[in-house]
């Protein structure tokens, strides 16, 4: 068996060396992250982990005394942040979306809008707290517009799934607003 070290600086000049340790460690990174951020990432992130580190390979110096497992477990946990950085930002983004209404008159278009930003922070700060596979469906649902079936199809998961993982949201969702409003019911 090729040492890992060897493999990365042979790579240099035969690219389709670094297959080898590809084939060797996919798996563990994978199931890391599928345990940090859930299946539905795992694959496109572990994916960018090799290419990161297949892009990088000259950076990796084994005479510091490392070794090439936790230098991609390194460049794993930098995309779990910034995975998360991203989703931040998304649903902060969310939180500052204009709410339209299409309501009868001024004074219920104001009425709304009020109570809308009044509740917009415990909203935001709920869906944060979702679990991303909820998360994904709620948004599919209400920002998408996909009802179950399509929503099966988008995330390649159960009817069933999708089912379970939309009440979920909206009993929590529902709580953090406290229990008078769902938030994904439509008008």
């Amino acid at each position: 068996m090729t040492d890992d070290a060897e493999l990365v600086a042979s790579s240099v000049h035969e690219p389709e060396r670094f297959a080898l340790l590809y084939d060797r460690y996919f798996d563990d990174i994978y199931h890391y992250l599928a345990a940090r951020l859930g299946r539905e990432n795992a694959d496109d992130l572990a994916a960018e982990t090799f290419l990161i580190a297949f892009r990088r390979r000259t950076d990796f110096d084994a005479s510091r005394g490392g070794t090439f497992r936790p230098w991609l477990y390194g460049i794993a946990t930098n995309l779990v942040s910034q995975h998360r950085r991203t989703e931040q930002r998304r649903l902060k983004a969310l939180g500052r979306v204009s709410v339209e209404y299409a309501l009868d008159g001024h004074e219920d278009q104001v009425t709304s809008r009020i109570t809308a930003e009044a509740l917009r922070p415990d909203l935001v700060q709920a869906m944060r707290d979702l679990a991303p596979g909820d998360r994904d469906v709620v948004f599919l649902s209400i920002l998408g517009g996909l009802g179950y079936d399509e929503i099966t199809q988008a995330l390649g998961i159960p009817s069933g799934t999708v089912g379970s993982r939309l009440n979920r949201a909206r009993k929590r969702l529902r709580r953090a607003l406290g229990g008078q409003i769902d938030p994904t019911e439509e008008d």
